[in-house]
């Protein structure tokens, strides 16, 4: 499912404060598999240092023609020859015009025009700068040599002002890289909902019934559906953790089971998949009690109702052009429990997790899943990153619903 094992990414850092943003590229370009080489402009290095770039690629950075006094030198000619793609992230508007009219003045630029790879600009600068004539006319040039460009987003700029000028997430450009490498991804054109972490069932404004869901196997699917090419409907209950950054996954936040039926019910029929992965309370307090309930005697006792049952609910109305996936924590005959969850919510798999296996569950980074199939078939998966657990369930889907490869 990496797109980008093994590619090898020349990566130019101009003088832009967004400069700080390639540290984070490299990381996700390095998890993803690239090697990577930083080649970084004089005025870059007043924003970011060689060292810090170095110590992330595991290579030298380079910024000067000449490395030692004896007369050694960096090849732009061999980089060119090198690099599946360059990528120059963030772009001035000097360094735009430089790459526009062959201004060989340092590094970059004659690694540039040594370039055989394909190349990806990602400009960051004010907005003036970005829209004045002289930036678009070299822009426009650039585009009609074959060069990529990652637009940027408009937002809160360095200056202070809002406008179009802000270098486009680091996430964004490595999925541009994933577009460009491998264009027919498992999921493209197809929109997947997905239910993640817990639901809070409110008792007094103070207290609620809650679980100790961290929503992380539900954002790891998010990622990796969007890596294959899905536009994501992420409904996420209360996590702690931060959701990622990206403009194909579309988040809804909900707190209770019934704000999460809400939900689905308004999102599930424009979706072709959805992935029942949030922990949802089965029962909730009849009364919810307007004031805080204060210490009385020696016992309290609350009166608990049934909640919806979502995936039922949703397995009830999916039509035969969807599919549903659902999740099942058990601590007890795991696998019958899981096959007759399936059968009766008319899920298409089921995914079983048991609190006996440790590193499974609930607040850990791993997990340790079986698939079953609508035929009752078991397909068992040992222990893994919940990352890498989020693909092999991906992985499934592609292979039983036929989506193309």
């Amino acid at each position: 499912m990496n797109t980008l094992q093994g590619k090898k990414i020349v990566l130019g850092v101009t003088g832009s404060i967004a400069a700080y943003k390639a540290c984070t590229l490299i990381r996700l370009l390095v998890k993803a598999g690239c090697e990577v080489q930083c080649v970084i402009t004089p005025s870059g290095k007043e924003f970011v240092t060689p060292l810090t770039l170095s110590t992330l690629t595991r290579k030298p950075c380079i910024s000067d023609f000449f490395s030692r006094r004896e007369g050694s030198w960096n090849s732009h000619v061999e980089l060119g020859l090198w690099a599946d793609a360059m990528v120059v992230a963030p772009c001035t508007a000097s360094t735009l015009g430089k790459m526009a009219h062959g201004i060989a003045d340092n590094m970059l630029i004659t690694t540039y025009l040594s370039m055989k790879a394909p190349v990806f600009i990602a400009p960051a600068m004010d907005l003036d700068m970005y829209a004045h004539p002289a930036t678009q006319d070299n822009i426009e040039l650039l585009k009609k040599r074959g060069n990529l460009f990652i637009e940027p987003r408009e937002g809160e700029l360095a200056s202070q002002l809002v406008g179009k000028g802000r270098m486009e997430e680091p996430e964004e450009i490595v999925a541009r890289l994933q577009d460009f490498f491998y264009p027919h991804r498992r999921l493209s054109g197809k929109r997947v909902m997905i239910t993640a972490g817990p639901t809070f069932e409110s008792i007094d404004p103070v207290r609620f019934l809650g679980n100790h869901s961290s929503g992380k196997m539900g954002i790891s699917l998010a990622s990796v559906c969007v890596k294959e090419g899905a536009e994501v409907e992420l409904i996420v209950g209360p996590v702690s953790m931060p959701l990622p950054q990206s403009p194909h996954i579309y988040v809804t936040r909900v707190t209770s089971a019934k704000d999460l039926e809400k939900a689905c019910d308004a999102i599930f029929p424009k979706c072709d998949v959805g992935i029942l992965c949030a922990a949802v309370a089965d029962y909730t307090p009849a009364e919810v009690f307007d004031e805080k309930l204060k210490r009385e005697g020696n016992e309290l006792t609350i009166t608990f109702k049934p909640t919806t049952d979502i995936a039922a609910k949703l397995g009830k109305t999916k039509r035969n052009d969807q599919q549903l996936v659902g999740f099942a924590l058990e601590t007890t005959d795991e696998c019958a429990h899981a096959k007759d969850k399936m059968q009766r919510k008319n899920l298409d798999f089921i995914v079983l997790n048991s609190l006996r296996d440790k590193g499974a569950g609930f607040g850990v980074d791993t997990n340790k899943i079986s698939i079953i199939q609508s035929d009752g078939t078991v397909k068992e998966f040992p222990l893994k990153a919940k990352e890498d657990v989020a693909c092999d369930i991906i992985n499934h889907l592609c292979e039983q619903s036929g989506f193309s490869s």
